[in-house]
């Protein structure tokens, strides 16, 4: 029965009606113990006609097993993988175990990208609703994927219900959460008649009183106490409603024989082996079949078929803690003896490891060969637990240094990075070899990067390579190139030119695609020291190189592009980055998406394409939230305050500039580019003082010669407008000596625009005009030389000629969506006595969202919504959905007519 919860209910049946008109929907249902959330889910289930609904639930003894709880959900369902995506359909084979693991096997979330697909495969024939109980018990392999496919519904009639208890781990932002509170006073008095009501005033009363409205406290309570007495512990402190509820059924285990608690013990200690062996296990023991028929009887467990069904997982609990220590190992002995099937090796290795009491090195083997097959699945949680647990149980001190540094690597890439340090550092402690210690020590630098210090990573990144740079010198190029980058994220020269130096000593063969991307590194070394003349060539070669294909790997592939970016060679660097975005794409690699897609997105920004831009930030900033990147996602919210400030959101832009302030303090190239951003919001507005103090300490600061000495060129127009010229040629030596030797024409433009700006009249329009013929297709680029030409026409007094160029920067910026500055166009050309509006041929990106514009992009370039989905990670409907909405707004109704737009 259900008692209150009548808008608790109400939300889960809006979910399953939004769901059942096509509009996915995920939500949590949070709550103490007893709180009711399996009734909640019971009525959903119950409420879900002509719907699908796939079931599972989390168990205590599978949190070790990788993708338990996702494989009982989608068993039924695995001939329809096919239907996958192909790196999606293999790495959900391999995570079951129905495949050897192969490219992209390890990767969680690739896995959670395919439970979605496959959800959506299920939807397109009947409405699906996925029902998770015990949600905070879920093998964290399973929670990553349904909670990715959660965060990643769309336009799907799929419901995702979750229950969880307010004591397991939060769950991840972006799924609405229902929290049950403590029944009223009506609806508790309600339950307790209805369920105990022959109990007296004051045992009433006292009933109430302990369960404070929790509804299976008053079933439970009110159950156990007799019409004389009120419950037990009458003379002491109330007791939480867990503990007090537990008492009870520890009161009734206590009448039950020895016996009949010990076969209880032996389906507590593994719920998930089935009852012939819970009773086979118990046989070991000294027990019998009939022996289990007093719980049955009391009502402590159900069997139905195969398995044993505790009434309350707080049954189980109290049954599996109140049994002796020493009675415990000889359960978990004798379920290892019964285990003797291939397939429950990992479970076998388990009950072994719970058994052993004191170090074994047959049985710490065992569990290293359990946490590599769930390596092979992707169960970095279980390879984690696995091997931690082997390295308690070695004899070897070598081994166990080996197997905490295995369990440090998963602990980190199963999003734990706390635990993964903790690890690293007993594992270096505890070894003296330098292979060992240098591992340990680069993990505790990757952890260092995602709590906010770019420095400590750095540091302990040469530090790890200065231990194994004679003896494997290709593995010290990897952690010098980490240490590198991290330095110059915090824009740390002297951490970074020591990388460099330690890059050039290494011994690296004549062939390694290290030894190519150690000359771009050390490109970086000089452009971060100012040296353009001599960093640039550098850089170029590296990007020449991947160009070529002398570089194999998408990973240089990406790091070749950033080079190109900061050396100004944008259009080597697009392709560059456009391929390895398109390659992480279809190989389903989320986290270097997530990387790769931030230089893609500052590339999109540098060269106009504003919405475009908008777009990989929206992506972008999704993965990194639903992947917990911390960092990366404060790197993509710095790119959005650039974008919101050219859009003239100001609200926006102060608001994002909050959220990357954390990030800020480590990461000076974030605050660079923040400032950056809200220094074009102040300039478009006309505040130019405010622009130019901003500016000021962009281009003055550490993270000057990174992507932001292209902020040179507002700096100087900041200044001018601001009354101090010659503040303005601060730093103009500098960028045009880095534009010149790029020799890239449109960053020759900005230099030209500068000089416009700051020089004599007799030499202002010749720059402005050189300037407008170098610009090329930088069409932002253009309109702002228009824009400040057309002014400095105005103010000389030709009319006509300032008319004509500022009406060609207003329509440009209009076209662009660059509002702030199109409004400053419009004001300049209302003091010439106005111009005719521009004709309505607005760009019609604009006029799509960022997600609509990326699936149009994809459809224009000829792929299927089945692919398309595959490359956004969404679902083939929700792609359809997009494609409906987009359509009207740009004007067409057949799918051959985006191939005639300019997208």
């Amino acid at each position: 029965m259900v008692v209150g919860r009548d808008s608790e209910r109400e939300r889960v049946a809006a979910v399953l009606g939004a769901a059942r008109g096509g509009r996915s929907g995920a939500l949590v249902v949070s709550g103490e113990v007893g709180a009711g959330k399996s009734t909640v889910l019971e009525f959903a289930v119950g409420a879900a006609e002509g719907m699908v609904v796939l079931s599972a639930a989390g168990t205590e003894s599978e949190a070790e097993i990788p993708y338990g709880a996702l494989h009982l959900l989608l068993h039924r369902y695995l001939d329809r993988l096919d239907a996958v995506p192909r790196p999606q359909a293999a790495a959900l084979r391999a995570a079951f175990g129905l495949a050897e693991p192969g490219a992209g096997s390890g990767d969680r979330f690739l896995v959670g990208a395919a439970t979605l697909s496959l959800l959506a495969e299920l939807a397109g024939e009947q409405p699906l609703v996925c029902v998770i109980d015990d949600a905070q018990w879920l093998d964290q392999a399973s929670a990553d994927a349904l909670y990715f496919a959660a965060r990643r519904l769309g336009a799907d009639p799929i419901a995702m219900l979750f229950a969880v208890r307010d004591e397991g781990d939060p769950v991840p932002a972006g799924i609405e959460t229902v929290r049950l509170p403590a029944l009223s006073p009506a609806e508790a008095e309600q339950l307790l008649t209805e369920t105990a009501p022959d109990l007296a005033v004051p045992v009433r009363n006292r009933v109430l009183a302990e369960a404070a409205g929790n509804p299976l406290a008053i079933v439970e309570l009110g159950a156990a106490t007799g019409q004389d007495r009120p419950p037990a512990d009458d003379q002491v402190a109330p007791l939480r409603v867990a503990g007090r509820v537990q008492g009870v059924f520890r009161a009734q285990l206590g009448q039950l024989p020895a016996a009949t608690r010990l076969v209880m013990a032996v389906a507590a200690a593994d719920q998930s082996v089935g009852l012939d062996t819970t009773l086979r296990a118990a046989a070991e023991l000294g027990t019998a079949v009939g022996d289990l028929e007093p719980a049955e009887q009391a009502r402590l467990v159900q069997v139905t078929g195969n398995e044993v069904h505790f009434r309350h997982p707080l049954v189980r609990s109290v049954v599996y803690q109140d049994t002796p220590h020493h009675q415990r190992i000889t359960i978990h002995a004798a379920l290892a003896a019964v285990l003797t099937d291939r397939r429950d090796a990992d479970r076998r290795a388990w009950h072994r490891a719970a058994a052993a009491t004191g170090a074994d090195e047959e049985i710490a083997e065992e569990l290293e060969r359990a946490a590599r097959r769930a390596q092979d699945r992707g169960g970095m949680m279980a390879v984690a637990v696995a091997s931690e647990r082997a390295a308690r149980l070695s004899t070897d001190d070598r081994a166990r240094a080996r197997r905490i540094v295995q369990a440090a690597r998963a602990a980190y890439d199963a999003g734990r990075p706390q635990w993964a340090n903790d690890l690293a550092l007993e594992a270096a402690a505890g070894t003296d070899e330098p292979a060992l210690v240098a591992e340990a020590t680069f993990l505790r630098a990757q952890v260092e990067y995602e709590s906010m210090s770019p420095e400590g990573d750095a540091r302990l990144a040469l530090e790890a390579a200065e231990l194994v740079a004679r003896s494997d010198p290709e593995l010290a190029a990897s952690m010098l190139t980490e240490a590198v980058y991290a330095a110059r994220d915090a824009a740390a020269p002297d951490l970074l030119a020591r990388g460099v130096g330690l890059l050039e000593q290494l011994d690296l063969p004549a062939d390694s695609g290290h030894r190519l991307l150690a000359a771009g590194l050390i490109g970086w070394n000089h452009l971060l020291a100012g040296e353009s003349q001599v960093a640039i060539p550098l850089m170029r070669s590296l990007v020449s190189a991947a160009e070529s294909g002398a570089l194999s790997g998408h990973l240089e592939g990406l790091g070749a592009g950033f080079t190109g970016l900061l050396a100004g060679q944008d259009q080597g660097a697009r392709a560059l980055l456009e391929a390895a975005t398109a390659a992480f794409r279809a190989e389903g690699a989320l986290t270097w998406l997530t990387y790769a897609l931030e230089p893609l997105a500052i590339e999109q920004l540098l060269r106009g394409d504003f919405h475009g831009a908008e777009a990989s930030v929206a992506e972008g900033s999704a993965l990194a939230s639903a992947l917990g990147m911390a960092m990366q996602a404060a790197i993509f919210d710095a790119i959005a305050i650039w974008l919101a400030a050219l859009f003239a959101d100001e609200k926006r832009c102060h608001a994002l500039a909050s959220t990357t302030a954390p990030a800020a303090k480590a990461h000076p190239a974030i605050t660079a580019l923040a400032e950056w951003g809200l220094a074009m919001l102040d300039l478009a507005a006309g505040r130019s003082s405010a622009a130019f103090d901003r500016l000021d300490t962009v281009c003055g600061g550490p993270a000057r010669y990174d992507v932001v000495i292209r902020a040179v060129p507002d700096h100087v127009e900041a200044a001018v407008r601001s009354g101090r010229p010659e503040a303005g040629r601060r730093y103009l030596a500098g960028f045009d000596l880095w534009a010149g030797a790029s020799g890239q024409p449109h960053l020759l433009a900005l230099s030209r625009r500068c000089h416009a700006l700051l020089d004599a009249d007799a030499r202002a329009e010749d720059h402005f005009t050189a300037a407008l013929d170098l610009h090329g297709s930088r069409r932002y680029d253009e309109a702002r030389t228009e824009l400040a030409y057309g002014e400095w026409l105005r103010r000389r007094r030709r009319r006509a000629d300032a008319k004509d160029v500022l009406i060609r920067a207003r329509d440009g910026f209009e076209r662009l969506g660059a509002t702030g500055w199109a409004a400053r166009a419009r004001a300049e050309l209302d003091i010439l006595g106005g111009a005719a509006a521009p004709a309505d041929d607005a760009d019609l990106r604009s006029r799509l969202t960022p997600q609509e514009l990326q699936v149009v992009r994809l459809a224009a370039a000829g792929y299927s919504n089945r692919e398309i989905a595959a490359q956004l990670f969404l679902s083939p409907r929700t792609i359809g959905h997009h494609l409906y909405r987009a359509f009207p707004k740009i004007g067409i109704s057949k799918r051959i007519e985006l191939t005639q737009l300019d997208l």
